[in-house]
């Protein structure tokens, strides 16, 4: 048996303008599957993880998958070919060009993650969850 898992993709090279676009497109989705309470925090945690795209990879070629997970959660993994991995700064200062992304993400996502792809590059994923098991 084939079960259906509601999901969404997206391949694009990320502009400035991106993620704004990518923000409507979730919130209808996140509408579609009644889940418009997770809107924030995914319109969030996608934000920061394209803005990491558009400063560190260098094509900006990247792929979104948003995945439906139950009645009550929402996965989303961002790929690029940048073997670069991000790195959570351990203390931040008014002077920091950046790291702040990765601190909203740790704060806002149930869980998050990065693996290396073979072959060069990574995907940065996260999970958001309506319930109380976050």
């Amino acid at each position: 048996m084939n079960a259906y898992i509601p999901q969404y993709r997206l391949t694009l090279t990320a502009g400035e303008h991106s993620a704004r676009h990518i923000r409507r497109i979730v919130r209808s989705l996140l509408d579609e599957w009644e889940m418009q309470e997770l809107s924030d925090a995914v319109e969030l945690g996608i934000t920061e993880v394209i803005a990491n795209v558009v400063r560190h990879v260098p094509d900006r070629r990247c792929q979104l998958l948003l995945l439906r997970q139950g009645a009550a959660g929402v996965r989303v993994e961002v790929a690029d070919d940048s073997p670069q991995l991000p790195v959570v700064p351990t203390e931040l200062s008014w002077e920091s060009e950046g790291g702040r992304g990765l601190v909203l993400l740790d704060a806002m996502a149930a869980k998050w993650g990065v693996w290396p792809e073979a072959g060069g590059g990574k995907t940065v994923w996260f999970e958001c969850r309506g319930d109380d098991s976050g």
